[in-house]
């Protein structure tokens, strides 16, 4: 018991320690460093890509606005299928070729969008491009799954500080060409994206195949969690499409991810429709977001590893999304000044719950799975934030921010409810599963 208590202190320890001492030395070892350098590079085009493509597509293809809509509309839900596709052959097939694929392909569908022009051409290019982006987040989580074993927690935190520098230099980056405005600044940005993947790939390539390892489940005081007697693996075996229990905790990811559409849609929205605080303040929310995620993910993360951990961070998603929506649903009533506090202490409240959930919804989708299905059962996991960033913005749009305040405070209420029924949902489920095979014996020689 002592070495479960131990381990998470020790864990909390790590987390204390900064970025660069961190990254120096990962979980994984080189495996994990040579993979957070392409995936910092990859999320740098990610972020010139997301600042210029809508103007790439508006003043150099020439498209219209209700065009280019549809256009991303159907990218999107084509993206909802790259998750489970990739968990399906990554249960076949070794990940790292296949994430070198996913580099490659879009690296393929991003040149043919520079010599595509029109809407047809480009519907199914952007789509296979969005397919190909999801499968790759995926393949990339399952390649830190199995590489930092127990400390994934640990990795996924590291990962997401990197990824969310290197976004922010991309977007930095594409200010400046954005500035120029001309088509061969935009057809510049578009190309740096492509070469990002080039050399991802070439770094993922560098790499070698990581090892499936065993993963402890661990009893709130830290022993191994043993399946009540008589009882058997909830498990079924037809995958994770027929697996109720999994696939009702993908369900609840769902709403369960609205972070995400709540920053990047619902403030600057509402900030601009309903409040009297100044437009400028709306780059402020993705300044908030971003700083707060590199200094404080790891330490966060730190504080969310094993099922205990975990389950708890469920519920304090829950409480700060609530809190979120209360601010939200204020800033109304307030001046300028007051709408201009409220909204940037829900930038910040909201950031938090990114950070619980971005932890405790990946730990979840691993310790829920079985070992021997489990890249198959991570894809069909990975689909809970494609389908939320698809209907996500339409929810808030056409329903939250349309019922006024109390939109928002009906959404807060409705998502810490959600949280307390996934909590409860995943603790039965993690004393259902079976016991993990003990690594003495998983590592004893054959004869």
């Amino acid at each position: 018991m002592r070495r479960g208590n131990g381990s998470g202190e020790s864990g909390i320890r790590k987390g204390r320690q900064g970025l660069p001492a961190r990254l120096r030395n990962p979980p994984g070892g080189r495996n994990a460093r040579v993979m957070l350098l392409a995936l910092a590079l990859d999320r740098t085009g990610s972020g010139l890509w997301a600042a210029s493509s809508v103007l790439y597509l508006t003043f150099v293809t020439q498209l219209s606005a209700p065009q280019i809509g549809v256009l991303l509309g159907v990218a999107g839900v084509a993206g909802i299928a790259g998750s489970p596709l990739a968990g399906r052959l990554a249960g076949r097939f070794p990940v790292r070729p296949l994430l070198i694929g996913c580099h490659l392909l879009r690296l393929v569908t991003l040149v043919l969008v520079l010599v595509c022009s029109g809407f047809e051409a480009l519907l199914p290019v952007i789509a296979v491009t969005y397919l190909g982006d999801r499968a790759a987040k995926m393949l990339e989580m399952l390649f830190a799954t199995r590489t930092a074993g127990e400390q994934r927690a640990a990795y996924q935190a590291l990962s997401r500080s990197v990824a969310n520098g290197g976004y922010a230099v991309g977007a930095g980056i594409a200010a400046m060409g954005l500035a120029v405005g001309t088509s061969d600044a935009y057809r510049a940005l578009i190309l740096g994206n492509a070469l990002s993947f080039v050399v991802a790939a070439a770094l993922v390539w560098r790499t070698s195949e990581p090892r499936d390892k065993a993963i402890e489940v661990a009893r709130s005081d830290g022993s191994a969690a043993l399946a009540p007697a008589g009882k058997r693996s909830p498990v079924r075996r037809g995958g994770p499409w027929r697996d109720r229990g999994y696939l009702t905790f993908v369900l609840l990811d769902i709403p369960m991810s609205l972070d995400d559409s709540i920053l990047n849609v619902g403030l600057p929205l509402w900030l601009v429709n309903r409040t009297s605080a100044p437009h400028a303040l709306a780059p402020a929310f993705l300044i908030i977001n971003t700083v707060t995620v590199v200094v404080l993910q790891i330490s966060v993360s730190a504080r969310a590893e094993g099922p205990r951990r975990a389950t708890r961070a469920v519920l304090l998603y829950g409480a700060m999304m609530f809190v979120c929506c209360a601010f939200l649903a204020v800033a109304t009533s307030g001046g300028t000044w007051v709408a201009t506090a409220v909204l940037l202490a829900a930038a910040l409240v909201v950031t938090m719950a990114e950070l619980m959930r971005s932890v405790s919804s990946w730990e979840l989708a691993v310790l829920l799975a079985p070992e021997d299905a489990r890249a198959a059962y991570l894809g069909v996991a990975g689909m809970s934030q494609s389908i939320q960033k698809s209907a996500g913005p339409p929810l808030l749009t056409g329903a939250v921010m349309a019922a006024g305040p109390a939109g928002w405070l009906v959404l807060g209420a409705l998502v810490a409810g959600l949280s307390v029924v996934q909590r409860r949902a995943c603790t039965r489920r993690l004393r259902t599963l079976p016991p993990p095979v003990p690594k003495r014996a998983a590592a004893a020689p054959t004869s």
